[in-house]
């Protein structure tokens, strides 16, 4: 099996017109341009992507969290359907934490589709428990969203976790092809 190249990047200006792609692709347009430009405009806000440069889309994966209080509010967690179930999401899970984690933040939070339970067994896989559910949450069919929360992540134990999350992640995505490195 040929092993292609993944890289993490923070995603900015040059990236937007990718986004926009990803976005469609996955969400039908969940947010706009200027949505995701305010994004990489905010000091308060993180925007990552998985980027593959022998892919002909090129932004395979992105993920977004906005830094409130001492809190990682995860906004967007998004994988082209092409690459889905290859290791991506599980790859982009683990930046935010780590990220989160390295920036002092204190806990994690999401809000993820009642019937998603490919992305429910995925947050649960890292920690994140049931916290409530916010009842007709999404507008485009007044589905109910789960309220997920990790907490500890300034917790002396949690490197060690991240450590082991690492060596899930990077085994999860040899097996899929992929050699995982940051930028």
């Amino acid at each position: 099996m040929n092993t292609l190249n993944l890289t993490l990047q923070s995603l900015t200006q040059k990236h937007l017109s990718a986004v926009i792609e990803l976005d469609q692709a996955c969400f039908g347009g969940l947010w706009t341009i200027d949505a995701y430009q305010r994004e990489i405009d905010s000091p308060n806000s993180t925007l990552l992507g998985l980027i593959s440069p022998l892919s002909h889309i090129g932004l395979l994966a992105m993920g977004c969290f906005w830094s409130i209080l001492e809190e990682a509010h995860i906004t967007i967690l998004a994988v082209h359907p092409q690459y889905q179930r290859q290791g991506l999401g599980q790859a982009l899970l683990f930046s935010l934490l780590k990220t989160a984690h390295e920036s002092g933040l204190e806990r994690a939070t999401l809000e993820v589709r009642a019937s998603n339970l490919g992305a429910t067994t995925l947050y649960q896989k890292f920690g994140f428990k049931t916290a409530g559910c916010r009842r007709g949450y999404y507008k485009d069919n007044g589905e109910d969203a789960l309220i997920l929360w990790l907490g500890d992540i300034q917790d002396p134990q949690f490197p060690k976790t991240l450590e082991t999350w690492q060596q899930i992640t990077d085994k999860r995505l040899k097996l899929s092809g992929w050699l995982f490195t940051c930028s």
